[in-house]
């Protein structure tokens, strides 16, 4: 389980103060980034070596609205890793744990020179199976 926070900005609001329906998508994109950072990885790197992870397929359950200047977290754990793909269970919750949003998202590993699936590197395998 990974942890980050969120703060909700302005940007990330309709006129009425409430998150916008994509952004929410931005917050688990962002925990996920900062995930592979703290193992270690390095996504340009990763783009050098011919290597990305993208979003192939996204699923959202909207709870309860977040709004302006609200402190949240994004937690994130991997459900399902296979050799070419993670399956990420990723919620949005205040500090008494309500749950605003949660998301699977599942992001495959491709060769983006040919846009193809491609084994995920061994030392990004090993540090998801440790608990990173």
């Amino acid at each position: 389980m990974f942890r980050w926070p969120i703060s909700v900005y302005y940007e990330d609001t309709d006129a009425g103060g409430v998150v916008y329906h994509s952004n929410y998508l931005n917050f688990f994109e962002r925990a996920r980034t900062e995930w592979l950072k703290k193992i270690g990885v390095k996504q340009t790197q990763l783009l050098a070596e011919d290597i990305a992870f993208v979003v192939k397929k996204a699923e959202l359950d909207f709870k309860v609205a977040a709004r302006f200047e609200q402190e949240l977290v994004v937690e994130t754990e991997v459900m399902e890793l296979k050799k070419a793909s993670l399956l990420f269970r990723q919620q949005l919750l205040d500090a008494s744990g309500k749950l605003y949003c949660e998301g699977h998202i599942l992001v495959a590993c491709i060769a983006l020179s040919r846009m193809r699936p491609r084994a995920i590197p061994h030392n990004i395998v090993q540090e998801f199976k440790s608990g990173s």
